[in-house]
């Protein structure tokens, strides 16, 4: 597999990055309106599933594949599940901003996973735009406080704040093992392998806890069509272009989703921030950028 030219890999991983900020403004708006995260989580799952399937299907592809594979794959969906669950989660409790800006930390999860498994190490730059992105997420979330004021707002924010971190930590797990497990598979497999085996893991809980909430009405149902459609499109061009990337560290360019997700979410959902939230979201974004572009 030909890696892509660094500008065109860049440049899809931006169009990714927005339709995914886009994919959770469509599932504030659905949980707004009686949907709850497993529903979302299944039919966004099911739906990329049975889409990339039948585009499969109609191209004649291939899809038988040596058993091991075939397991990572479907291993790789239950991190997937885990992700999706803590990542809308997260977006039902906190303003959207808020909630992608923790979960989009996971670069610096990712370069850690990455050092660890011996396959890159991070420079000293590289060490110092982890802290400093650590210290602009602390600014953005506004809990540098003291006492009392800091304890209410981590009763405010927390758990929405560890549902996104656990999200953070699964998705690029997903990265780390997409990677090195499934090196060489058909992109559009790998999405259908992953999204079923997601959608299967999150239906069998929610049928056996009767969790299902439908949408009360029109515009639920609009949400929950558009969250699965722009999160079925991201995830499936993502699984085709990440393992087509020159550098593990280009995956800091998804770290435009919070960006839009501010603008987004203050006009479409009226969820705004301080101007102190938002030099801290912008020293995150800075600071895992530069990541990305540090030397390993």
């Amino acid at each position: 597999m030909n890696p892509l030219p660094r500008w065109a890999g860049i440049a899809i991983l931006l169009v990714i990055a927005i339709t995914f900020s886009l994919n959770h403004i469509a599932a504030r708006i659905a949980f707004d309106h009686g949907v709850n995260i497993v529903t979302a989580v299944v039919f966004r799952s099911a739906g990329t599933a049975l889409a990339v399937l039948a585009l499969l299907l109609a191209l004649r592809t291939p899809l038988a594949l040596p058993a091991p594979k075939l397991a990572r794959a479907l291993a790789i969906g239950m991190v997937v599940a885990v992700q999706s669950y803590c990542i809308y989660a997260a977006v039902a409790r906190l303003p959207v901003a808020l909630a992608l800006l923790t979960f989009n930390t996971y670069p610096v999860l990712f370069a850690l996973m990455t050092w660890a498994a011996g396959v890159e190490r991070p420079s000293r730059g590289a060490f110092l735009a982890m802290l400093v992105a650590l210290f602009g997420l602390a600014l953005a979330l506004d809990i540098t406080r003291s006492g009392g004021e800091l304890a209410a707002r981590w009763d405010e924010i927390g758990t929405g704040v560890a549902f996104a971190t656990g999200a953070s930590l699964a998705f690029a797990l997903m990265l780390f093992l997409n990677a090195r497990w499934l090196h060489g598979m058909d992109g559009r497999v790998r999405s259908l392998l992953t999204m079923a085996s997601c959608g299967a893991v999150t239906f069998t809980g929610a049928a056996a806890t009767g969790g299902f909430a439908f949408p009360t009405d029109a515009m639920g149902w609009l949400g929950l069509t558009l969250l699965t459609l722009f999160y079925g499109s991201a995830i499936t061009a993502l699984f085709v272009v990440q393992p087509r990337m020159r550098s593990a560290s280009d995956v800091a360019v998804l770290n435009i989703e919070p960006v839009a997700l501010l603008f987004l979410g203050w006009i479409i959902l009226g969820q705004g921030l301080s101007p102190l939230q938002i030099a801290g979201a912008l020293v995150v974004i800075g600071s895992v950028v530069a990541l990305g572009m540090a030397k390993r």
